[in-house]
């Protein structure tokens, strides 16, 4: 059954902001606490009732906290409705406080019994999580996890209330064992772990409702992340004009390619053609130079030995991307080495990251753009915790290293600028997941810093619209499937998507 695509704001936030936001809401603006209680019950209940319209039974599964108080408002509309509903209760409900227990006591004002939660009953209907909200800090144990491990053994459709149990709201990260929700339903403020890290194999649709709180009461709270997408970044690709030619779209130098790899360098260069820049270069090992450019004659292809091959081709790119299919070898090292200090704005991707990472030193000028095991190596850490917390890793990437970071993965991370808040892309798909994908994303970001003259970009900006435009390709290639999905479907997505070609119509372009 298919759904509509939530419609969900663009501003993420931490746990501690959500509830400054919720604060100014009854504080500021005199909406009580069981008020908008009453409202996120509501606007859950609706959502479920939209989802799953054939829904006769209901299991509420509540903790001792606000998020246990949604729960009961739930439990009351669903009873209210006929439904036919069991709140399992997981702690002593005695210990229930504050707006949770006006809540709690109106459902059993209603007629509405709890019971203690043993296991989940065989046939469950939906099941409500509302055991944990956004206070949750350390990893769940006992009944707890339990009643997590339950949830997910039933395979019931699942609706999370605010944020699934047991994932952490601020990193994404699973605090242990996390509830696999079909839906979640947040409030007031879009928490930003709901869409990176872990968090994708958990929360499934995410929707958002404000709870109608006035629109002042965001002014005092500076979102800690931006969402960015497709729809809202395609507005930066503006018509070409009319007399242009390929030197306003600058000349991207891609360098890579030992023995054996030559088709990441390739990909790489293709996808900067792709993405529209006026003239590539791709600048490779010369046992395969005079190859790599028989199926696509675009390229410039130029055989390089030694870093002084490469003075003449430096001095005429706008941008050098320098990693796809480099190797750690000689060659390598020696192309590495010329590159790092050009002077040029750069990419940096691939094994050019990992020879980054054994002689670090920063550069403004440059757009790395590691996977969590490069960013691991750029660290010097592990990779899961990389996973553990990414908006401090991309955030301690960028601070070592300076520039621009994207932080490729579910939910990819593009920090530039300290004083700018972290982008966050939740487009994209795991069919993305394969090899070349990420020479792509190198080849796109690179052209679109090209031409970052004729669009008006700096390099933040020009990595937010590649990386965007690079997922919303890789959306339009897994139509006919995530699994199989390879580098080449998305390279061959990107010149309609680029252009709002869809069903044949074009979008982006003269009028």
């Amino acid at each position: 059954m298919s759904h509509p695509i939530p419609v969900l704001p663009y501003e993420l936030y931490r746990a501690d902001q959500a509830r400054a936001l919720d604060r100014a809401a009854i504080a500021v603006h005199a909406i009580s606490g069981i008020e908008l209680m009453n409202r996120a019950g509501r606007a859950a209940y609706d959502l479920l009732r939209s989802r799953w319209p054939d829904a006769a039974r209901l299991t509420v599964l509540t903790g001792l906290g606000n998020n246990g108080g949604d729960g009961y408002v739930i439990a009351r509309l669903a009873r209210a409705d006929g439904l036919a509903v069991r709140v399992l209760q997981i702690g002593d409900a005695a210990r229930v406080g504050g707006d949770a227990a006006l809540a709690l006591a109106a459902y059993r004002a209603s007629g509405g019994p709890i019971e203690p939660f043993v296991d989940v009953p065989e046939h469950p209907g939906v099941i409500v999580d509302a055991l944990f909200g956004t206070g949750l800090d350390r990893p769940v144990t006992g009944p707890w996890a339990a009643a997590i491990a339950a949830v997910n053994a039933s395979h019931a459709p699942v609706l999370a209330i605010d944020i699934p149990s047991g994932l952490a709201s601020d990193t994404g990260a699973v605090l242990g064992d996390a509830v696999r929700a079909d839906a979640t339903i947040t409030f007031i403020g879009l928490k930003q772990g709901l869409f990176t890290g872990a968090a994708p194999d958990v929360s499934g649709a995410v929707y958002f409702d404000s709870l109608a709180v006035p629109a002042a009461v965001y002014a005092g709270v500076v979102a800690s992340a931006r969402r960015i997408d497709w729809i809202a970044q395609s507005a930066r690709l503006t018509p070409r004009r009319r007399a242009a030619h390929k030197g306003d779209f600058g000349q991207v130098l891609v360098i890579g390619g030992a023995p054996g790899m030559s088709g990441a360098a390739r990909l790489a260069g293709e996808a900067a053609l792709r993405a529209g820049a006026g003239l590539v270069t791709v600048a490779t090992h010369p046992d395969h130079a005079a190859q790599l450019n028989l199926t696509r004659p675009e390229l410039m292809v130029s055989p390089v030995d030694d870093p002084g091959s490469l003075d003449a081709l430096i001095a005429r790119a706008t941008v050098i991307a320098i990693g796809p299919g480099l190797g750690r070898g000689p060659w390598a090292r020696r192309l590495w080495e010329r590159v790092r200090g050009c002077g040029k704005p750069l990419v940096v991707d691939a094994d050019a990251l990992n020879l980054l990472s054994e002689s670090p030193a920063p550069n403004p000028d440059w757009v790395l753009t590691p996977h969590p095991g490069e960013a691991a190596r750029l660290l010097g850490c592990t990779k899961a915790q990389i996973g553990q917390d990414r908006f401090a890793a991309v955030h301690e990437i960028q601070r070592r290293y300076g520039g621009v970071v994207v932080l490729k993965g579910a939910g990819t991370l593009v920090q530039g600028d300290p004083e700018r808040t972290p982008a966050l892309c939740t487009d994209g798909n795991p069919g993305m997941a394969t090899a070349g994908a990420g020479d792509v994303l190198t080849g796109v970001i690179a052209a679109l810093l090209a031409q970052g003259g004729a669009l008006g970009l700096d390099a933040q900006a020009a990595a937010c619209l590649g990386v965007c435009l690079h997922a919303a390709a890789g959306d339009r290639a897994a139509r006919d499937g995530e699994r199989g999905l390879i580098a080449g479907d998305v390279l061959a997505a990107l010149r309609p998507i680029s252009n709002g070609v869809d069903n044949g119509e074009a979008t982006v372009g003269p009028r």
